[in-house]
């Protein structure tokens, strides 16, 4: 914010306005004033967006067969080629990839149990404080 000085002698709104003691004024009253906004340049007749476009999206059954397409990062390069089930980790496939188990549905001495038991102890927490007022 721009600030701007008027000068001068004021009666009567000494008890509205805060005066300040200046060097080359025997008293000063600070105003604020906002800058104006800046103008919106036009970018000219005719223009027009180019639409942003995603990555291309493969539908050849033998590469989606064969290859893990949108894997690869890189500009350059190919998509790795998917190997057979024997060549990955046994534990790759006993992954659990539905919904978060319950917590009546885990074992009460796993480190997942407890856990989803300071999760929900903490959620509850939340929901008390959040109905407190300071």
């Amino acid at each position: 914010m721009a600030g701007r000085v008027i000068t001068g002698s004021v009666r009567g709104v000494g008890a509205l306005l805060s005066f300040t003691k200046s060097s080359r004024q025997p008293w000063t009253i600070l105003c604020n004033t906002y800058a104006k906004k800046a103008a919106v340049k036009s970018k000219g007749k005719g223009m027009i967006k180019d639409a942003v476009k995603g990555p291309e999206v493969c539908k050849d059954p033998v590469l989606l067969t064969t290859h893990a397409m949108g894997v690869n990062i890189y500009k350059q390069g190919t998509d790795p080629e998917l190997k057979k089930d024997t060549e990955y980790p046994e534990w790759l496939f006993n992954l659990h990839l539905g919904p978060p188990k319950k917590l009546e549905e885990l074992e009460p001495d796993s480190f997942e149990y407890w856990k989803q038991l300071r999760k929900h102890h903490m959620w509850r927490l939340n929901k008390l404080r959040k109905g407190k007022k300071l």
